[in-house]
């Protein structure tokens, strides 16, 4: 009779499997840290030296005087801006991105980085495990050959998949120390152009002069260090800063291994403090309970909010679907939704008060607020402001609102859609 011995330890190996399998998916699914759990009410005016020693202290860095920066539309005015400033390292260059696929952009940069870490410029690359594995060998050949050092966050493996869900969203170049820039674009070939063809994406990049860009080196160090235990320190990296402008800036970050309030916490807080307009441009606009409260809370204080998401081109339907459910509470209080019509719309941007402007990689989603690693800009300079909104204005015009009315005439089909794709907002 044969033994049933080997059939039962076969079973009791799946078992353990199995539930590894849910531990693993338990551990990358749930937040580490003690999230936000109440709603800010009150907070001092934007444009208040008090709200700025808040946001000195809360979230932080302390808020730098002296700054330039400069918008960039589009990978047209992007990549040739970020590609000119490589090119003319003479001390380092720190690169970190989400995105960066195979391609004719992908290729260029790579030639650029390779040049100069040949020419014996500290090239230091960070890419997102998941984002950016659509590298090519040949380009991450190209790259450890020219003696640039490549590093990923995260990379996919067994015995890394309790991490895979925490990921490097982070957009971040600073070139010897004194140049640096910020904002959506990845580096492939769908940001290139002027976001005219359905196929291309609408986003914005910064470039960034004066004293903010330390603190943009000491975020991009903060997980370099995570991912290599190696610390870039010396004038190379961390050179004395002149004012270049007027502006005052801060960057911040957040983690979910340290700092995990503080992109959600910078947001309510700017919501909260608005007295007149809130102009947001959102990539993935899926606000969780604290930030719906917050965004209600402006209307009803008579604030006047505008939100730009995406119209019909978009890289998930999962995600619109999500989206499209939580437009509700905007629309019932007298808010406008818009959603732009030529191309992807990947923006990350929002105006407060026509004062305060918060650009970089996050989106006003969960995910963002609670998941990924993150960086952002905020820029206290009212000159700034009205230029940025002369772009919101710019985008408005290419974009189609959405009353409340057609938002509740959805077919029950739509309606049940966006109310099961909700159920996974927290991991959009």
């Amino acid at each position: 009779m044969t033994s049933r011995w080997p059939t039962r330890l076969a079973i009791v190996a799946m078992s353990v499997i199995a539930t590894a399998a849910v531990a693993f998916a338990i551990a990358n699914l749930v937040p580490q840290e003690e999230m936000l759990t109440r709603d800010i009410r009150h907070a001092s005016p934007i444009d208040s030296m008090q709200f700025r020693y808040e946001a000195s202290n809360l979230p932080g860095p302390t808020v730098l005087d002296g700054n330039r920066v400069t918008a960039l539309q589009n990978g047209a005015e992007s990549f040739p801006a970020m590609l000119a400033a490589i090119r003319s390292a003479r001390k380092s260059v720190d690169f970190e991105s989400y995105i960066y696929w195979s391609g004719d952009i992908g290729r260029e940069f790579v030639r650029a980085l390779s040049e100069r870490a040949r020419a014996g410029v500290a090239v230091h690359v960070l890419l997102d495990g998941i984002g950016g594995h659509k590298i090519s060998e040949e380009s991450e050949r190209e790259l450890r050959a020219s003696g640039a050092q490549l590093k990923f966050f995260h990379p996919v493996h067994w015995w890394t998949l309790d991490r895979v869900n925490n990921r490097d969203h982070r957009k971040i170049l600073v070139v010897d120390g004194r140049v640096g820039f910020t904002g959506g674009i990845g580096i492939a070939d769908a940001w290139s152009g002027n976001a005219t063809l359905p196929d291309h994406w609408r986003d914005m990049q910064f470039e960034i002069e004066g004293p903010v860009v330390s603190q943009m080196q000491a975020v991009f160090e903060d997980n370099w260090i995570a991912v290599t235990g190696n610390v870039l320190l010396g004038p190379d990296y961390f050179p004395p800063l002149p004012a270049q402008g007027k502006a005052d800036a801060q960057m911040f970050s957040s983690s979910p291994d340290s700092g995990s309030e503080n992109m959600q916490l910078m947001y309510l807080t700017s919501i909260a403090a608005a007295r007149k307009t809130i102009d947001l441009e959102a990539a993935y606009f899926i606000p969780g309970d604290l930030a719906q409260k917050a965004l209600r809370a402006a209307l009803e204080r008579g604030v006047k909010l505008r939100v730009i998401v995406p119209g019909d081109h978009i890289d998930s339907q999962l995600v619109m679907s999500a989206s499209q459910e939580k437009w509700g509470v905007v629309l019932a209080n007298g808010g406008h939704i818009y959603r732009f019509q030529p191309a992807m719309f990947h923006n990350k941007m929002m105006i407060v008060d026509g004062q305060l402007t918060m650009i970089g990689s996050a989106n006003f989603d969960e995910r963002s607020f609670k998941l990924n690693d993150e960086a952002n800009l905020n820029v206290y300079d009212a000159d700034f402001a009205a230029h940025m909104a002369q772009v919101f204005q710019q985008d408005l015009a290419q974009s189609r609102e959405v009353t409340y009315a057609q938002w509740q005439q959805r077919s029950w089909w739509s309606k049940l859609k966006d109310k099961l794709s909700a159920l996974t907002a927290s991991q959009l």
